[in-house]
């Protein structure tokens, strides 16, 4: 099988979390994955077979650096048939006494940084058919949990918003845009804001799973959204 039979996924932020899940999930399905890192390292698990395995020294804040990355792919594998636009960060702080430089960092690296790569990969993953983009929203998309959440909340309002535009502006072209809203997903960020125990999170791995059935899905059972909780609240 040719390199360019390989169905083929960018992931960002995957160096560790929900990125890395997501990408060692789909590599194990046979797909080749381009892996977006600040700081480019090979996984162990890719030794089973490098050949399908890119690094790419992805920056979010660089204007740039999705249609670099995009590129690259492209000359490497002929083609792109997912995102999965999973880097972020989050900064607690209540709208109101958010700096203008942080907010604009929220939006530049949550917001913007997906927007972009999003439109670099646009017409590979229009002539693949069935092209999906993965947007990590979050539950603090759907629903503003505390005051110290609500400038991230701000960012990720935005990101759900863009996954329906996404989904308008590519519908004709086959490509479907998910935005995947998790709660306390058992990362280093999640870690670091919550005493709730790893093990009463959503793993990472759980939420890769999901991720490579909504990309599987066919263009016909196009999801807008999919939200995910390790805990009960009156909506989610």
């Amino acid at each position: 099988m040719g390199l360019n039979a390989h169905r083929t996924a960018l992931i960002s932020g995957a160096n560790r979390g929900i990125g890395a899940a997501v990408a060692k999930r789909l590599f194990d399905a046979g797909w080749a994955v381009s892996l977006g890192m600040r700081a480019p390292e090979m996984p162990g698990w890719a030794n089973a077979a490098p050949e399908r395995v890119h690094l790419f020294a992805y920056e979010a804040t660089q204007a740039d650096a999705g249609t670099s990355w995009a590129s690259e792919v492209t000359d490497r594998f002929g083609r792109i048939d997912a995102v999965v636009a999973n880097a972020g960060i989050m900064i607690p702080e209540t709208i109101v006494d958010v700096s203008d430089a942080d907010m604009a960092q929220l939006l530049e690296i949550n917001v913007q940084a997906p927007r972009r790569l999003a439109a670099a990969c646009w017409d590979v993953l229009g002539a693949a058919g069935n092209g999906r983009v993965i947007l990590l929203g979050s539950l603090s998309g759907k629903r503003v949990k505390s005051a110290k959440s609500g400038s991230y909340s701000v960012s990720k309002f935005a990101v759900i918003g863009m996954a329906h535009a996404l989904r308008h502006a590519g519908f004709d072209k086959g490509i479907r845009a998910t935005a995947v809203c998790p709660g306390f997903v058992a990362t280093d960020m999640a870690m670091a804001i919550t005493d709730r125990a790893a093990d009463a999170m959503t793993q990472p791995e759980d939420l890769a799973r999901v991720i490579e059935m909504l990309i599987d899905l066919p263009n016909e059972a196009s999801v807008a959204e999919f939200c995910v909780n390790c805990q009960l609240e009156e909506s989610f």
